[in-house]
């Protein structure tokens, strides 16, 4: 499928089409008796007015968003002229549903997508994450282009293939606030990271790349340590009171699916049973594979209202390292946040983004590095990040990650020549402390902002991550 480019234009043309089509159908119906006008119109495409509801929006919202644009340290530089123009950012995501209606708003009047999918559909999902991700960008970086992309869930080849695209098209900053715990070892190890490194390298006369992404939310559910074996084969979970238990509790968050992951380093085998708590049966089951370097195993199951269940985690044979397991869809009684960051946040060649308050302190769900290992994440950034287009503001470090993502595209585009490593490392020396108590693998390096754009000099090319 090859890319296409989607303008503002293009998309009130398609809406006016759909809407004549309709009309059409309508008035044939309608001496049936069987439709109203006013339902059909609402039907169409591109349901929002010609005021732009990302800039204008409500007091209180463009108050918060000076706010922020001043604690950021953009102001400045968009005083300057320093908008992000010339500069493209990819978005990868797996939520774009309905984007034509925010070309010109929350978006830019024209983007750039192109879908990953088998199906090659960019909208499959009833999900606009993608769109609330683009709009900070946006909101940042007014005048960089934006180009977005989705990929076929459990592939991850064709999420690959939608880096290369995006390199291929001219983004130097890539941003991704989705996570594949099972793409790696959790600890920035496994293929798809060898591959994902090359992507960012110099390619086809194009420089180096930066990929942000979010730490995750995972603090709150995730365990990670050795495994440790209660005398039967099945790991032991240590309670506060030191009581160790084989089995650890998850509290589904609803009747959406739930998936218990596990990864660990290639040579080691577990089997992960999930139980029904009150019948004690076993709901669903996986046996680790060998997926891109690592071994992960994948036990899902649509959970019943009101239910609970346990986890349990076998060795096949004698374990030799840790493990990570993480529950998507529900949380985990005995969890751990220390090494808490998934793929591709892991990954040294990534930069991991965290949450923090406006007091600087990490949110609780916000994933953290491990103790003593690389600086993860690598920054963190304040959210939730205001919408233009709904009531609810964008939190998590979903809302972090593009925050980055956008002040590396204002940089840039001032000072186009310098490699991604120089970028990186002025982001690095303008960050500022987060609150005194924060460790660094909670909050990394701390608190992105930009520099003042008159005091800012030429970094060293020597910066190693």
């Amino acid at each position: 499928m090859r890319t296409i480019r989607v303008d503002r234009r293009t998309a009130r043309n398609q809406a006016r089409r759909g809407f004549f089509l309709s009309l059409v159908s309508l008035l044939l119906i309608a001496s049936l008796g069987s439709l109203s006008f006013q339902a059909a119109r609402s039907s169409v495409p591109g349901g929002y007015g010609e005021q732009d509801a990302s800039l204008k929006g409500t007091g209180s919202e463009s108050a918060e968003r000076v706010r922020i644009l001043e604690r950021l340290g953009v102001s400045a530089w968009h005083a300057r002229g320093w908008r992000g123009r010339g500069m493209k950012v990819a978005i990868l995501d797996s939520g774009f549903h309905g984007y034509r209606e925010h070309l010109g708003k929350a978006l830019p009047k024209s983007v750039s997508v192109r879908s990953f999918r088998f199906d090659g559909n960019l909208e499959a999902k009833d999900s606009q994450h993608g769109i609330l991700c683009a709009e900070v960008i946006h909101s940042l970086a007014p005048e960089a282009d934006l180009l977005l992309a989705n990929w076929e869930p459990e592939h991850p080849q064709q999420f690959l293939a939608a880096v290369r695209w995006a390199r291929r098209e001219g983004a130097r900053i890539v941003s991704c606030s989705i996570i594949m715990p099972t793409w790696s070892d959790c600890e920035g190890r496994g293929r798809v990271h060898d591959e994902l490194t090359r992507l960012l390298s110099p390619t086809g006369g194009e420089g180096h790349a930066l990929f942000f992404a979010s730490a995750g939310n995972t603090a709150q559910r995730h365990w990670s340590g050795s495994f440790e074996d209660g005398g039967d084969g099945y790991h032991v979970w240590k309670r506060d009171d030191g009581i160790a238990l084989t089995e650890n509790v998850i509290r589904p968050w609803g009747r959406e699916r739930v998936s218990v992951e596990l990864c660990c380093p290639s040579g080691d085998r577990y089997e992960v049973s999930v139980l029904d708590a009150s019948t004690k049966e076993v709901v669903t089951g996986a046996t680790s594979r060998e997926i891109g370097g690592a071994n992960c195993a994948v036990a899902a199951f649509i959970p019943e209202t009101d239910r609970e269940y346990r986890v349990r985690v076998h060795a096949l044979g004698k374990a030799k390292g840790k493990f990570h397991l993480v529950v998507l869809g529900g949380s985990l009684l005995h969890a751990r946040s220390v090494g808490s960051i998934p793929f591709p946040g892991d990954g040294a060649e990534v930069i991991a983004v965290g949450a923090v308050d406006t007091l600087g302190r990490r949110l609780t769900y916000s994933s953290c590095g491990a103790k003593g290992g690389p600086i993860k994440p690598d920054f963190v950034a304040t959210v939730p990040f205001p919408s233009g287009w709904r009531s609810r503001p964008f939190a998590g470090t979903s809302a972090a990650a593009p925050q980055a993502g956008a002040l590396a595209a204002l940089l840039w585009s001032r000072h186009p020549e310098w490699k991604a490593e120089q970028i990186r490392e002025a982001l690095q020396n303008a960050t500022r402390p987060c609150s005194a108590d924060s460790a660094t693998w909670e909050t990394g390096r701390g608190l992105m902002r930009l520099p003042e754009p008159t005091t800012l000099s030429k970094p060293s090319r020597s910066f190693v991550p």
